[in-house]
């Protein structure tokens, strides 16, 4: 049996049968999907894999990571939302598609708060402004950087992973409160990015801090401030922007699990309690901090309101920098 035909027969059963047994016997014998908008191999895979083990013979007899890569996460997102309800299809996705996208695109196929349940936060990370070689071994400091901009203004240019992104409005913060004239230059991904920064070719750029950490504590890259509120403890000689004197620019973002709209209570509260247990696993924790994350686990009400606060948070830094995205 084609797996779309599956998942169509299990939902009409559920809907059209008695919740109760009906519901536990179809899920005794299907597999989850945890659905992630971004290519194998990368961040996304470092919580869901692990995590899948940590499911599997519990929340469901298989649970199987399934990757569906485009639009920036917006296909994943919109795959999730005309799933069947019945709690075997997890969105796995960071937290840019659900509040910054309904902000700066003028159409979008999904409403992150009608057409979703908030499950958990899982893991949050910080972004870097990270300067490699094309920046004078002297600079070190946010107020260095911000001097050597203002007498090199042909040299004021910042790389992102791509345009429109939470890294690319921190630049646009920095620019604001920081009282230089940036531009961005967006990349297709973190990888190439990381590759012209070490290569001098882009002097300074804003990137997720596990991409760099290694550059940065090898002395490759310098690390000149971090967007979190306080200092990450991967990088604890690296100053916020705060502690530099850019009080507004505070960004951390947060990969979260959502089910879409309509999902039995029950299966929300269990899944929210595993996934839970297993960001407590030490060996778990250790190979998040390896790879720059810190786990993050909220209850749905707390994640609820979390995406909510996020939602409104950015609206009016996306209004005030007049960008719009593209598709």
């Amino acid at each position: 049996m084609q797996r779309r035909d599956f998942i169509r027969q299990a939902g009409a059963g559920a809907l059209a049968g008695a919740l109760g047994p009906s519901l536990a016997q179809a899920q005794a014998e299907r597999t989850a999907f945890i659905i992630s908008g971004f290519p194998a191999g990368g961040m996304g895979d470092q919580v869901a894999r692990p995590l899948a083990e940590k499911l599997r013979g519990r929340y469901a007899p298989g649970v199987v990571v399934d990757a569906r890569v485009g639009a920036g996460g917006r296909i994943a997102v919109d795959y999730v939302r005309r799933a069947v309800p019945d709690g075997m299809t997890i969105l796995q996705i960071p937290s840019s598609p659900m509040t910054l996208y309904p902000n700066t695109y003028r159409k979008l196929s999904y409403d992150p708060l009608a057409d979703f349940v908030p499950v958990c936060s899982t893991v949050n990370y910080a972004f870097v402004l990270t300067a490699g070689p094309g920046v004078p071994a002297e600079v070190r400091t946010l107020a260095d950087y911000l001097k050597w901009v203002q007498a090199n203004p042909q040299a004021a240019t910042y790389g992102v992973p791509a345009a429109g992104s939470a890294l690319h409005f921190v630049g646009m913060l920095l620019e604001r409160h920081g009282g230089r004239k940036l531009t961005a230059v967006p990349y297709k991904g973190g990888a190439p990015l990381l590759n012209d920064v070490l290569g001098g070719q882009v002097p300074v750029s804003i990137s997720v801090l596990g991409e760099v950490m290694p550059y940065i504590r090898s002395g490759r890259l310098r690390g000149l401030a971090v967007s979190s509120a306080q200092r990450s403890p991967f990088l604890p000689d690296v100053p916020t922007f705060v502690e530099q004197g850019l009080a507004d620019v505070v960004v951390q973002e947060w990969l979260g699990w959502f089910l879409p709209a309509r999902a039995p209570r029950e299966r929300v509260q269990q899944l929210n309690a595993l996934v839970g247990e297993g960001l407590r696993d030490p060996a778990l924790v250790d190979s998040l901090a390896r790879n720059g994350l810190q786990p993050f686990h909220q209850s749905p009400e707390e994640f609820a309101q979390l995406v909510r606060g996020d939602l409104a948070r950015w609206a009016p830094i996306v209004k005030s920098s007049g960008f719009t995205a593209e598709d």
